[in-house]
């Protein structure tokens, strides 16, 4: 089946007219992508120059305070109640075996029980809890720190982290694949009509 003249010249005329169009959609997501990543850009800056130090400002006001308020409790509490009660604890549990071991000690030797002098054995549960009481504080007070990061910076993580998403999330829907906005490999090719 032939076409007229008049209808290839309508066909010819459509096809450029397709073609030009074509042309304009690629320069068109060109400068879409162009853009998608400026803005990119310009939200990173946003957030290291605005939002991060808004961020620390608040923590530094509001939280600050009572994170240090609550360590120092924390470390009276370590230090001045858990610390001494441990050691007299443990102090009276030596103090203890020490004494049935020498009442064992008495009997397995055959000469009966032992006079209990309970000054002697007081005497040991204190030494015994003042030896356990200065360990445990030199491992709890003295041992060197270990460097970490402190709260702002787990702060700081989150928000870049969130931040990151957010421009990922952003990035992806300007640049999915809807079969609306379909482009094909070829940029200069267009389809046939």
């Amino acid at each position: 089946m032939s076409l007229s003249r008049k209808r290839q010249k309508e066909l010819h005329k459509l096809q450029q007219h397709a073609n030009k169009l074509w042309e304009s959609q690629q320069v068109l997501v060109g400068e879409a992508a162009d853009v998608a990543r400026e803005a990119s850009r310009q939200l990173g800056h946003y957030g290291r120059e605005q939002v991060v130090p808004q961020v620390q400002h608040s923590y530094e006001k509001y939280a600050a305070p009572y994170v240090d308020k609550s360590v120092k409790f924390s470390r009276h509490v370590l230090a001045d109640r858990v610390v001494p009660a441990t050691g007299a604890v443990v102090g009276s549990a030596l103090s203890v075996w020490d004494a049935a071991n020498d009442t064992r000690a008495h009997l397995s030797s055959g000469r009966g029980l032992p006079s209990l002098d309970g000054s002697s054995y007081a005497k040991l549960a204190d030494k015994y809890g003042k030896d356990v009481t200065n360990r445990l504080a030199a491992k709890l007070g003295t041992a060197p720190k270990k460097k970490s990061i402190g709260p702002g910076g787990v702060i700081a993580i989150i928000l870049g982290i969130a931040a990151a998403v957010g421009v990922l999330y952003a990035a992806w829907q300007t640049l999915r694949a809807d079969d609306e906005l379909w482009v094909a490999d070829d940029p200069l090719r267009a389809p046939d009509a």
